[in-house]
């Protein structure tokens, strides 16, 4: 792939250069030193990927990335000193069409680049995502008998991340999560998701069934939904519904359709969303779940959900996935 870099800092400039340049797969195109140069450089020589700093003098990178995917539209990976530290100026550059997030690779001590490995992985994964290089064939997996679906809205990207991270790897069970997340956001959530799990994340995709040990994320602006025979699938109906894609709407399709176990969880996030359709999985015996106040960055939808009776156990965070776990392997379905 041909590589655009965007950094202000000289030394980051050239420890991603020769990192680059080490392998035999990608070449330099050119570097910028803000954000307008790099509309600029797009606009005039457009590369397969740029790698955005989001901090920068003048114009930052989540509204290069904003230009650059209106004017000059190429792959974009938010490369940045901390991640977390800058989390919501990365969850904006998604949102402006970035497709993922790194760590800026550091000089070592011995004079070598720490981070480098990190660093070269997520571009060549995103050379697969952009179809530089062929996915590998998927690998069979048993049809899961035991489902978890997850809700989420405002804080829910770092909530998930928590949660997947405590999830074992011998998990006997299928995760579906639907984030109120625009489309163009989804890509890097899933594959930011990916980085922490235990188990594969991806994106949902149309007609396909829910295997367990997977992890898939709602991927598109209309409703994920399990359709009658237990595959996904997506739906614009309802449309009148504000949050797309919507838990609710998630929720009521699995209470309908799958015919197996399932445990309904309802993480941070504002407004009600998802209450009724929880209610409706405790009220035909399965076993629900809410995020608790405290450990909710807004304890919105758990809160509308607990006062209709739709909780069946109220938990932090931190023991939620540990919870899953024990219920899941106590169950007699488990395998």
């Amino acid at each position: 792939m041909k590589i655009g870099i965007v950094n202000d800092m000289p030394m980051a400039v050239e420890i991603m250069r020769r990192a680059i340049v080490s392998t035999s797969k990608h070449t330099v195109a050119w570097t910028a030193r803000d954000g307008a140069e790099a509309v600029a450089r797009c606009g005039a020589d457009t590369p397969d990927l740029v790698l955005m700093d989001l901090i920068m003098p003048g114009m930052d990178g989540v509204e290069a990335t904003r230009r650059i995917m209106t004017e000059s539209p190429c792959a974009v990976l938010v490369v940045t000193a901390t991640v977390e530290g800058n989390a919501a100026k990365v969850f904006e550059a998604m949102g402006a069409g970035a497709l993922d997030v790194v760590q800026t690779p550091t000089l070592g001590g011995n004079g070598g680049a720490q981070g480098s490995a990190g660093f070269l992985y997520k571009i060549d994964a995103t050379a697969k995502l952009i179809g530089d290089e062929p996915d590998p064939e998927p690998e069979f997996r048993e049809k899961a008998r035991t489902l978890i679906a997850i809700g989420s809205s405002a804080g829910g990207p770092a909530a998930l991340v928590k949660l997947l991270a405590d999830l074992p790897a011998d998990l006997p069970a299928a995760v579906v999560i639907v984030q109120h997340v625009d489309a163009q956001f989804a890509p890097g959530l899933a594959n930011w998701l990916s980085e922490v799990s235990k188990l594969p994340v991806r994106l949902a995709v149309e007609g396909e069934t829910i295997d367990q040990g997977i992890v898939l994320v709602a991927g598109t602006n209309d409703h994920l939904v399990v359709l009658p025979g237990g595959r996904l699938g997506y739906t614009p109906e309802p449309v009148n519904y504000s949050y797309r894609p919507s838990v609710n709407a998630f929720f009521e399709s699995v209470n309908r359709y799958w015919r197996g176990d399932v445990i309904g969880v309802l993480l941070t996030g504002m407004g009600r969303d998802g209450a009724i359709g929880l209610k409706h999985l405790r009220d035909a015996g399965h076993h629900t779940i809410g995020q608790d106040r405290e450990s909710c960055a807004v304890y919105g939808m758990p809160k509308a959900a607990a006062e209709i009776g739709a909780v069946a156990e109220v938990l932090p965070l931190e023991q939620i996935a540990g919870a899953l776990a024990r219920r899941i392997k106590a169950s007699p379905t488990a395998s």
